[in-house]
């Protein structure tokens, strides 16, 4: 008995005021008595009709909401199957099976959605089980910014259909996935052409990078060029002498170094923008099969050295799922605490929104280990400081490291010389 009341107390809420709990029952007191002092076919009837309603009030706390279950389905708006970035949406669908034979004119469904920094949706909407119990809910969450989210437990709620009684179930359908960061597909990097017209160690440095025997290509003749390399068909075609165009060996070991500091970035969009770069960086990597390194300097670092495996690949990709603007200290430190991890030799791109000495020291840094330094500036506001980001470029082009200033993410692909998205 004292189960029976523990589990009516936890299921079965009243609206609007608790009387009516002790008015229905002193209804069916009333009943009851009606029939032990008056009797009568009348007294019976209304007795049994109270009694029917009041198992009926009290009945949808054993069966119905409270052992509801269910079964959650994700997609994105586009193919299956594809990764989910920043900005897409994800469409739920929930399955919910409601046992028990009694009928619901109606259930809300309350879902609550968290990210990993603890932000949080909440969506609340009803629908209408079938005969059998069953219901489907269709919903859509807003543009997801990158992180780790979760659905935590659905509420069921329902009413009786007069309205009296609300009864609640709760259940946990299993709702967990990743929003990897916002990407800009870069065609080209005009660094790693052999064409480039940019000057600079550098480019000194890609030009000589040996030809394979892979075919990449036809291109028009260039005074010089070996018989051997004429493409004797496509010049009969065109009518103009053409020659074969070969791959290169692979660019040089890149490490990407990503700055987590939280001084040093003005708002979570800086940040956010140079997260994005970082991953749309290693988007090309894969793409032109370079072997890339991440070095991440919040709290919880990130060291991977470079690498062209797609395993690798992938923990950095998760990596830059979790990084946040939350590391403390001197830059220049962190870099040299973690020397080992910088190979001679590599290409040593900087991320981040600095334009002071302390960048002069970590290009230091990166120069006495044979590394070629680049920076990645990042900087929304770049119209406020125009000038002074203009400067910043000049001068560090004029000590022969190259500079990027980033203002967008759309920006980037030209940037790198590789034109508009």
């Amino acid at each position: 008995m004292r189960a029976l009341f523990s589990y009516l107390r936890l299921n079965l809420q009243w609206k609007r005021q608790p009387s009516k709990l002790w008015l229905v029952f002193m209804v069916w007191i009333g009943c009851l008595f009606y029939v032990l002092f008056q009797g009568g076919k009348t007294s019976v009837m209304l007795f049994v009709m109270v009694s029917l309603l009041s198992l009926y009030l009290i009945g949808g706390g054993f069966r119905g909401v409270g052992r509801a279950h269910g079964q959650r389905h994700l997609s994105t708006a586009g193919d299956q199957g594809e990764m989910i970035l920043a900005g897409d949406q994800v469409q739920v669908r929930l399955d919910v099976t409601i046992p028990g034979f009694l009928p619901l004119p109606y259930v809300i469904i309350r879902e609550t959605l968290k990210r990993h920094n603890g932000e949080s949706w909440s969506f609340e909407e009803s629908l209408i089980p079938s005969m059998r119990g069953k219901g489907e809910l269709l919903f859509q969450t807003p543009p997801l910014e990158r992180g780790r989210y979760r659905f935590y437990g659905t509420e069921c709620i329902s009413e009786d259909i007069f309205g009296l009684i609300e009864n609640k179930g709760q259940f946990t359908a299993a709702g967990e996935f990743l929003v990897l960061p916002r990407i800009a597909f870069i065609p080209n990097w005009q660094m790693g052409s052999r064409y480039s017209r940019l000057g600079g160690q550098q480019t000194s440095q890609l030009m000589s990078r040996p030809e394979t025997n892979q075919i990449n290509g036809v291109r028009d003749y260039v005074y010089g060029d070996r018989i051997s390399r004429i493409h004797w068909s496509a010049t009969a075609r065109t009518g103009n002498w053409k020659s074969k165009e070969f791959e290169h060996e692979s660019l040089p070991k890149t490490i990407l170094v990503l700055d987590a500091i939280a001084d040093h970035y003005e708002s979570d969009a800086a940040f956010e923008l140079a997260v994005s770069t970082t991953a749309s960086m290693l988007d090309y990597g894969v793409r032109e099969r370079m072997g890339m390194g991440l070095f991440t300097t919040g709290q919880n670092k990130g060291v991977f050295l470079p690498s062209d495996h797609i395993g690798e690949r992938q923990r950095m990709r998760l990596h830059l799922v979790d990084v946040v603007a939350d590391g403390k200290g001197r830059l220049l430190d962190q870099l040299e605490d973690h020397a080992r991890m910088f190979p001679a030799g590599t290409l040593f791109i900087l991320i981040t929104p600095l334009m002071n000495e302390k960048v002069w020291e970590i290009f230091q840094f990166a120069r006495i280990r044979q590394m070629t330094p680049l920076q990645f500036l990042i900087h929304p506001s770049i119209e406020k400081n125009k000038e002074a980001v203009i400067n910043w470029s000049q001068s560090a082009h004029a000590r022969g490291v190259s500079c990027y200033p980033i203002s967008s993410l759309e920006q980037l692909p030209a940037a790198l010389g590789g034109g508009a998205i």
